[in-house]
């Protein structure tokens, strides 16, 4: 459930003889980008979680129901979802879809690898030509009900964050959505920034046709 948005900003502050840091005005140029979008900016760099042990991606290919997220720029709709399936060996093909609130369908494709095999669990995804992939990290799966991704992309002295929590169906069972929020907590995540995607199955019946 990841796509990719580029902040470039070019500023030059002077004043009673002083200048900023260079790195400081864009820092701040793109924290006060991300909070316009309501994203999750938190100090230092990003965690390095542990991830799913011997990840199967075969196992982890079909369709997954967005259940909860961080808030990102990227995904304005509900009824989201993400299909995988295997575009070529070794390279995962992604469909994003969401249902808007003006009634129509937005989808997206792109692809993801695992950089390192010896991780492969640690998925870079690309949607759109010339730009960095995007890290997505499985941090914990059953491959049958749940999946937990992280995401974090480092800004000089802050760092975004993104997580997902996925499901097979449109639904989790409380007592597995509490440990996820763990398994975030313990990496400093706020869980209490999650929002949960409207997954209601008349609300969404436009999604299945």
């Amino acid at each position: 459930m990841l796509q990719e948005e580029q902040f470039v900003s070019e500023t030059v502050i002077t004043g009673c003889g002083e200048k900023m840091n260079a790195i400081q005005v864009i820092s701040l140029t793109l924290l006060s980008v991300l909070a316009a979008n309501a994203q999750v900016i938190m100090p230092g760099r990003c965690p390095k979680p542990a991830v799913q042990e011997n990840f199967d991606a075969a196992r982890y290919l079909g369709k997954w129901y967005d259940i909860q997220r961080l808030p990102h720029a990227f995904q304005k709709g509900e009824c989201s979802t993400a299909t995988y399936s295997l575009k070529s060996p070794g390279v995962v093909g992604v469909l994003n879809s969401e249902l808007l609130a003006d009634g129509t369908i937005n989808s997206i494709s792109g692809s993801a690898v695992a950089k390192d095999p010896s991780e492969p669990a640690k998925l870079a995804v690309s949607f759109f030509e010339h730009t960095p992939p995007a890290p997505y990290w499985v941090l914990s799966t059953d491959y049958d009900n749940y999946s937990l991704v992280f995401s974090c992309t480092d800004l000089g002295v802050l760092h975004v964050e993104f997580a997902w929590i996925l499901s097979r169906q449109p639904t989790l069972p409380e007592e597995t959505l509490e440990e996820l929020h763990s398994t975030l907590s313990s990496i400093g995540v706020r869980v209490d920034k999650l929002l949960t995607t409207n997954q209601d199955a008349a609300y969404c019946s436009a999604m299945n046709q």
